[in-house]
């Protein structure tokens, strides 16, 4: 692995890697790390220009996902968050046979709404953008709000939230924008029969930003995925209700790969 990526890494036993969303970082999981480190070795990483990370050209979906492939262990779990479980997916399409399962939480294969999907308003996408530049640390902060808006524990969610994101240096606003992007224009729903390996789809039933009725859609387009929803989390099960995601997660790993 390269310093130009920060890796945080913990465990033994067979690799699982965690990708943070949008305008986050690492630390974000460092609440579910005790449940899953005696079983495997959890790399957590700050994605380019997030972070520790240091600002790359890698700012497409794509390259994104090959800059990751191209430093983490050759074969692991993937697993990522909101913009990560894109990242994620990406890879697995990229390197099958690195990605030995692919786990999507509170994510979608296209985050913008459209024809009938149900996703973020376009909208809304373009106003983060705009505020982005015009109040880089208003806006981060906005969209951390966002991420537990309807959990019944957002007040606490979103302060634990903050002081981990805070606890790594600001992402670079270069790294924010081209996000932004992604979320705005990507599209993998095309290629979702693709997908070989296990995959476990994570919700929250109270998410604001990926509806919970895209695991219906979901449970179409990839009938062979497997799909677990959080009764009682928003846009961050992780945090909302770490005791049973982890168990869930642990589970899943558990038929991917050989537990220490």
């Amino acid at each position: 692995m390269t310093t130009s990526l920060y890796w945080h890494t913990e465990g033994q036993g067979s690799d699982l890697i965690l990708i943070h969303g949008w305008g986050m970082n690492s630390a974000v999981w460092q609440n579910i790390l005790p449940a899953l480190t005696p079983h495997y070795r959890v790399h957590c990483v700050d994605l380019p220009g997030y972070g520790f990370s240091q600002p790359t050209d890698a700012f497409s979906l794509e390259e994104m996902a090959q800059c990751l492939l191209d430093n983490s262990p050759q074969e692991s779990v993937w697993a990522g968050w909101s913009l990560g479980g894109m990242v994620a997916t990406q890879a697995a399409l990229l390197a099958p046979e690195r990605v030995k399962g692919l786990v999507t939480i509170a994510s979608s294969p296209r985050f913008a709404a459209e024809h009938g999907w149900r996703g973020i308003k376009p909208e809304v996408l373009q106003a983060f953008t705009k505020q982005l530049a015009e109040d880089f640390q208003t806006t981060v902060e906005r969209f951390m709000a966002l991420q537990a808006m309807g959990s019944p524990t957002a007040r606490q969610d979103i302060k634990w939230l903050k002081q981990a994101v805070l606890s790594h240096p600001s992402s670079q606003p270069e790294a924010l924008c081209a996000g932004l992007g992604i979320l705005a224009d990507a599209d993998l729903r095309p290629n979702l029969h693709d997908i070989s390996m296990p995959w476990l789809r994570m919700y929250g039933r109270l998410d604001g930003l990926v509806p919970v009725k895209v695991a219906q859609e979901l449970d179409v387009l990839a009938p062979r995925s497997q799909r677990q929803i959080f009764a009682k989390a928003s846009h961050a099960p992780f945090i909302s209700d770490p005791g049973h995601f982890s168990q869930e997660l642990l589970r899943f790993c558990g038929e991917c790969l050989p537990s220490c």
